[in-house]
């Protein structure tokens, strides 16, 4: 009696808010078996292009969303769904969406499932948009539905056509400094976009001896300057770049300057906790350029093949070289590989041009350089004249991250023991931390004579 009663309770639905009684007014006496669907599949990185191509079309057709609600869904809803009057009938409710974070004040309000009634010329039509990522690969959905015929199939081929053309525009994260979020299962997907708000870096803030400046700006800012002539002569418009150096040398630093001086580009990061997504990466860079990508700490993902313990290694390696190796000859994108390791890198990679073309030394700074380093990162402090001369000598093979450091610390001391005569004791105190507290390991990440030098000492 109590199951017979349930079953009778949960069978009672208002069909009025059903999705299928409302597709059956909008379509008329148009039967079932005489509607025709045709879809398109969006990744989810492009949620937010999506949202404003759909908004843009509606807007012409005075069209709006209504929310669709289903109890049961296992791959994404279709209109095969809409249709269905049973127990597991789809809803209209509540419009719901998803917040994404674009890099803008604002966030932009994704639909999650919806559905749009309208009419064009005599031809009636309704899309549903919908998300599946629970079993199969995260993607947005979009399907139209139309009366079967020539002229309604023309109409969804269209209209699927516009819509794609808008979104092809990428505006959202065009010219942005962006990398892929991973989903929550490790399954090599990428989910959403973050965007990255790099602080601007000027010319003059780039403390590089000026041959390696010269050098580095002759390969970028000049080569894209003639890009386009480039290509019109048949050269190829994608180049290569590897930073080796030191740690702490500028090499990221300097990943900033570019993304300063490039906002026509859309800068791709790569870390080396986010290998398994260099598909995906590419395909973004391919579908946004002009794109620059950064792989960060390449030897981590590009290391000799003799140096490998297992397959997986190799393999991420190979996919590298091929994701290069694939793009045309044409594709205005730019690589930038850093590494701290430059004599393990793989020399498939290293030293075959077309992958990459120029290599550029990041050295730990020289006399000029780190007063320059100081000037810069000394901020609003009056080190005086002595005082700097001291730091400079006493830094000699220090890398220019231990400078700013050695800035920042020589600040604190001063604000915490509120010196009045000068910042001699400070910079003293700073050292003797940094230096000799801290033990040999902060010796080691200093590099060069200075730790050298200390090392013998102790």
């Amino acid at each position: 009696m109590w199951l017979t009663k349930y079953i009778w309770l949960g069978s009672r639905k208002d069909h009025s808010s059903l999705a299928a009684t409302v597709l059956e007014k909008h379509f008329g006496e148009v039967p079932k078996s005489d509607l025709l669907t045709a879809s398109r599949k969006f990744p989810p990185t492009a949620r937010a292009d999506l949202q404003r191509a759909l908004e843009e079309i509606f807007a012409k057709f005075g069209a709006r969303p209504l929310g669709l609600h289903q109890q049961f869904s296992h791959s994404g809803m279709t209109f095969a769904d809409l249709l269905e009057t049973g127990h597991n009938a789809v809803s209209v409710g509540p419009l719901q969406h998803d917040e994404i974070d674009t890099g803008e004040d604002r966030a932009v309000r994704c639909v999650k499932t919806a559905l749009w009634l309208s009419a064009s010329e005599g031809v009636k039509f309704a899309v549903l948009v919908a998300n599946s990522d629970r079993y199969s690969q995260p993607e947005t959905i979009v399907e139209v539905a139309v009366e079967a015929g020539e002229t309604g199939s023309e109409f969804s081929r269209q209209l699927l056509q516009d819509i794609e053309k808008l979104v092809s525009r990428s505006l959202t994260y065009r010219g942005k400094v962006i990398s892929l979020e991973q989903s929550s299962r490790y399954s090599g997907e990428g989910g959403t976009i973050r965007v990255h708000k790099l602080h601007s870096v000027t010319r003059d803030q780039v403390i590089l001896p000026p041959k390696t400046l010269q050098l580095l700006e002759r390969n970028v800012m000049d080569f894209i300057a003639q890009r386009d002539k480039l290509h019109e002569l048949g050269m190829a418009s994608k180049k290569g770049l590897l930073f080796y150096g030191p740690p702490g040398t500028g090499k990221t630093h300097t990943i900033h300057y570019l993304a300063s001086q490039l906002p026509e580009h859309t800068t791709l990061l790569i870390t080396a906790g986010q290998v398994g997504l260099l598909e995906e990466y590419f395909l973004l860079a391919r579908f946004m350029q002009p794109a620059m990508i950064i792989i960060e700490d390449a030897d981590l993902i590009a290391r000799d093949r003799e140096t490998m313990d297992n397959p997986c290694a190799e393999s991420l390696l190979n996919k590298l070289l091929n994701e290069m190796d694939g793009l045309r000859s044409d594709a205005a994108i730019l690589f930038v590989l850093t590494t701290n390791r430059a004599e393990h890198l793989e020399q498939a990679l290293a030293s075959r041009p077309g992958r990459v073309d120029q290599a550029i030394e990041f050295p730990l700074p020289d006399e000029e350089g780190r007063l320059k380093l100081l000037k810069l990162y000394a901020g609003e402090l009056k080190l005086g004249d002595e005082v700097i001369t001291s730091i400079v000598k006493r830094t000699e093979g220090a890398s220019a991250a231990f400078i700013k450091e050695l800035m920042r610390r020589v600040a604190q001391y001063h604000l915490q023991n509120g010196n009045q005569d000068g910042f001699a004791e400070d910079v003293n105190l700073a050292l003797e931390d940094m230096l000799f507290s801290g033990g040999k390991l902060n010796v080691k990440l200093l590099g060069g004579s200075l730790a050298a030098e200390l090392e013998s000492e102790s």
